[in-house]
């Protein structure tokens, strides 16, 4: 039981930074394109993962078999997830976004059941229908558009194809952890990202004006960086392999309830009491969770 809690405590404390990273990150984007921004902050986790493998001294050759599965979740999951996040983000309304965003335990229950991974309980299926009823109140307080119209549906589509992604990545990457460590996974997937990145954000590092971005633009690049992308994932691999990917995947939606807070105290935004009782909802659902273990039926690649 104490491994699950440390795990449920990491898993929490992902939330709350990619929550307050969402208002971070849109103070950077004042100076630099979503691309860019995404470029140079996969750059900065690149060297920042590698640099924490190698201070925890936790490395051990990949065996053969295990390359071509890693690189699957680190292109068809974790790349698929940035750049359909980086375009669908800037097409669709916030609205959109954040109900789609808040798609992913259904999308990891899908793929569970598709592959026959984890068998889930009725409170896990519970918490997941409760937690995505918290986030629909969390919109609707906030007075965000939902909209399919025009190119608000090509933007909902990108952020479907990313979540997809990212849930691919969450129910596949468990099954490494028993094997290398949750530092060298997360090291090897964000240095595969880094080189995809550099490739297709070239143009853009050419072009940017780096001496116009201020310090509050690096600090936000820096913030996304370390600690949603670093410190974020290294945490959610581990959090994966000690209580599964569908309970896991549940604490992502808790984030919007901390996006609305450091949305309120960074960027002055309102908070309502709708919004409040999404989060009381969201939270509520979670903690269902914790009772309703998931049932391993098989660990597959």
């Amino acid at each position: 039981m104490k491994p699950v809690l440390h795990a449920e405590i990491a898993l929490f404390t992902v939330a709350l930074i990619w929550g307050l990273n969402v208002p971070i990150m849109k103070v950077g984007l004042v100076w630099l394109s979503p691309l860019l921004f995404n470029t140079v902050r996969m750059f900065l986790t690149c060297l920042f993962a590698l640099a924490v493998m190698r201070l925890v001294g936790r490395y051990r050759p990949f065996d053969k078999k295990d390359w071509l599965p890693l690189l699957k979740i680190s292109i068809c999951g974790f790349f698929v997830f940035q750049i359909f996040f980086t375009y669908g983000i800037n097409r669709t309304t916030a609205g959109n976004a954040a109900l789609l965003l808040g798609m992913l335990p259904v999308w990891v229950a899908i793929l569970n059941r598709v592959c026959g991974m984890e068998e889930l309980s009725r409170r896990v299926v519970a918490g997941i229908v409760l937690s995505f009823a918290g986030i629909m109140l969390i919109v609707l307080g906030s007075g965000r558009e939902l909209s399919l119209a025009g190119d608000h549906l090509t933007g909902a589509l990108l952020l479907m194809a990313a979540q997809i992604g990212y849930a691919y990545f969450t129910v596949f990457s468990k099954g490494f952890s028993g094997h290398y460590s949750h530092y060298q996974v997360t090291a090897f997937v964000v240095s595969v990202n880094t080189v995809l990145f550099l490739l297709i954000g070239l143009a853009d590092i050419l072009a940017a004006d780096w001496s116009g971005i201020p310090a509050a633009g690096w600090f936000s690049v820096l913030f996304s960086a370390v600690f949603a992308l670093g410190i974020g994932n290294i945490l959610w691999v581990w959090g994966v392999s000690q209580v599964g990917s569908s309970k896991a995947s549940l604490y992502n939606n808790i984030a919007p309830a901390f996006a609305i807070l450091g949305g309120y105290f960074i960027l002055g935004e309102t908070f309502g009491l709708l919004q409040a009782a999404g989060a009381i909802v969201t939270f509520t659902g979670l903690y269902l969770t914790r009772t309703g273990e998931p049932v391993a039926v098989g660990e597959k690649r």
